[in-house]
């Protein structure tokens, strides 16, 4: 900033820059202002509204400094009242989720002092940032403030508004939108969602080039043009009418070169632009339900770092302006300040509390008065003196707490069964009886509808009997189950001390006899569509053949692998809870080369009856998606007292 100095005083400097437009070029043709993006882009409104709506639930209270041990909690002071509500038509959460979206959207914020007959605010309302121009030459602060209506303009001096902004390179009065900074990135999101909305609104359009043969008749200039104005208008640009199939003529051929959107990775896509939107705002990811590196035992952290390092700095900004600019305007205002109630969400358990701060006021370095100065409770008579009980003089202990003799250590088991490997050889070989005979019926169907039909092909109908499948696989399943379960509890059991003839094997028949059920009907749903898809070979009685000669023997193994680490956490679980249904689980990998999901959760533990991050109660779920389930080969740990 070029000035100029007389007589040792500043006397001229250069014009604060122009304000920001508050609008991105989004594409070549398009132009959105930042109110449009906050309504059309899904990312940056999840991330601004979460920012919003966590500031906004906050209560926003009065304090006076009494000592540096105590303050009074002012309800019924006059700035008290204001904040409470702010005008006759706005609530305080509504007025507090305005300013954070409009801090967030524009980095700026406006608020208008509305008095009547008092020197002091009798209510504040927004102004809408978009409208507000800053008047006057000085750098360092605005001389006054210009409004435009839709009915002409208004000057505000500048004590009239409270003025929240964050931080501009080229201007000191006034903030630099974050969505300035995302314009790249959202221009991409843009160009993605309408290349997405074409593809869908026509559904054959493509993307390439067009091949002319060299014997088609010789093409004048003009109709070379003329075909190309034509080609362009239907098949390029973002207009309503792009799209459709070409129809191409002289023996032209056209050959696509597009990317799809699996190679295009648009899921992927979508996701880092809200990463990097959330990045722009200092939000942690899982805040804003990217939940890749999320697991139970590291969420309550997250939620602690929410308000520590991601909230912290917004409310304190907000609080100190408010402070500077809103506070000198009430009368009897001396060592008065706000302060946002953000203890409350930081703050542990009742039972948490309770405990430290008895422990704190009970002993010789409180006292009663300084614990309830914490709590921003008032002072109390006698509260100034020290708690000293007795056992504290007579035996050094540091707590009315330790006045009891500790208590006894508790005597915790922990156990790791799954179920020998008799029982995995065993499961195997049942599946690959299962799928040898249903190999056999399946080929032996197809050969007997074809003889009969002759012309007409088989359908998956008519050589696929679901009901014969089920029912036997079903069985198959429930005796694996049992004998799995069953094995596994006793061997729990054993480890733990107890007596293996206390398992009740009664309690687990309803559930394994569903999970059998739905089990077969998953493996048998995906064997019915291999089938079909069999049916359209060229020699479909070959191909089934070989299907399931591989079922037979790398799927059996698959699936049985799959069921014995399914019912091996199942067994080893229910035992634990028929001893003791306040014991824990722990999610053990046992693989050198783990599923990434899986690795992040070994070590996770869980009460019991409570699921995994991942949603599965035990390794193998079946409530689990073949991906995570298939082959899986991780054990669960049980905790017992």
């Amino acid at each position: 900033m070029a000035f100029v100095v007389s007589a040792g005083q500043l006397a001229t400097v250069d014009k604060p820059p122009l304000p920001a437009p508050y609008a991105l070029a989004l594409s070549d043709t398009v132009v959105q202002d930042y109110a449009t993006i906050w309504r059309t882009q899904p990312q940056v409104r999840t991330v601004v509204s979460f920012l919003a709506r966590n500031i906004a639930q906050l209560g926003l209270h009065v304090f006076r400094r009494i000592s540096d041990v105590d303050r009074e909690r002012l309800t019924d002071h006059p700035l008290a009242r204001m904040l409470a509500t702010p005008n006759p038509t706005t609530t305080r959460y509504r007025m507090f989720d305005a300013l954070v979206q409009d801090l967030g959207i524009y980095d700026r914020a406006f608020w208008l002092k509305v008095k009547t007959t008092g020197a002091s605010p009798a209510a504040v309302v927004r102004l809408d940032p978009r409208k507000v121009t800053l008047l006057g030459d000085n750098p360092f602060q605005a001389d006054g403030y210009r409004y435009r209506g839709a009915k002409g303009r208004r000057d505000f001096p500048a004590d009239q508004i409270v003025h929240f902004h964050g931080y501009s390179p080229e201007d000191h009065r006034d903030g630099y939108s974050p969505v300035e900074t995302l314009r790249r990135i959202l221009a991409e999101e843009y160009q993605a969602a309408v290349w997405r909305e074409q593809l869908w609104r026509n559904g054959a359009r493509v993307s390439g080039y067009l091949k002319r043969p060299v014997e088609a008749p010789q093409w004048s200039k003009d109709a070379r043009a003329r075909f190309r104005r034509q080609w362009q208008a239907q098949y390029t640009g973002d207009g309503p009418q792009v799209g459709g199939t070409p129809i191409l003529e002289d023996g032209m051929e056209f050959t696509p070169a597009a990317v799809t959107p699996e190679q295009a990775q648009y899921l992927e896509a979508r996701k880092l632009t809200r990463e990097e939107v959330a990045a722009a705002y200092h939000i942690p990811l899982p805040m804003v339900q990217i939940l890749d590196h999320a697991t139970f035992s590291n969420i309550r952290e997250q939620h602690k770092q929410l308000y520590q390092d991601c909230l912290g700095p917004w409310l304190q900004m907000i609080a100190e302006e408010l402070q500077l600019q809103l506070v000198p305007e009430f009368a009897d205002t001396g060592r008065v300040y706000v302060e946002f109630n953000m203890h409350e969400k930081l703050r542990g358990s009742f039972e948490e509390q309770a405990t430290q701060l008895q422990m704190a006021i009970g002993g010789p370095f409180m006292t009663r008065n300084e614990g309830r100065a914490r709590l921003n409770l008032p002072q109390i008579d006698g509260g100034d003196d020290l708690i000293v009980p007795l056992n504290v003089l007579t035996g050094g202990q540091a707590s009315p707490q330790d006045s009891a003799p500790p208590p006894k250590r508790q005597r915790v088991r922990r156990v790791k069964a799954r179920a020998p490997k008799t029982y995995l050889s065993r499961a195997e070989k049942r599946l690959t009886r299962f799928f040898e005979r249903q190999g056999r019926a399946v080929a032996g169907r197809l050969g007997a509808e074809k003889a009969r039909r002759k012309a007409d092909p088989p359908q998956i109908d008519d050589v696929f009997d679901d009901e014969r499948w089920n029912t036997e696989l079903a069985a198959e399943m429930y005796l694996l189950n049992l004998e799995v379960a069953t094995a596994t509890a006793h061997s729990t059991l054993q480890a733990l001390g107890l007596d293996p003839d206390d398992y009740d094997e009664e309690r687990t028949l309803a559930f394994l006899s569903a999970n059998a059920e739905r089990v077969a009907g998953g493996v048998n749903g995906a064997t019915r569509n291999a089938v079909e898809d069999a049916l359209g070979d060229d020699d479909p009685l070959a191909a089934i053949k070989h299907l399931f000669e591989v079922y037979a023997t790398a799927r059996a193994a698959q699936v049985a692998l799959s069921q014995v680490t399914s019912m091996s956490g199942f067994g080893t679980t229910e035992a634990a809870r028929q001893r003791s249904p306040h014991a824990t689980k722990t999610w053990r990998v046992r693989s050198s080369n783990p599923r990434p999901s899986h690795a992040r959760m070994d070590g996770e533990t869980v009460l019991l009856d409570q699921r995994f991050s991942n949603r599965a109660m035990w390794p193998g779920d079946s409530d689990l998606d073949d991906d995570e389930r298939a082959g899986c080969t991780c054990d669960i740990e049980v905790e017992v007292p």
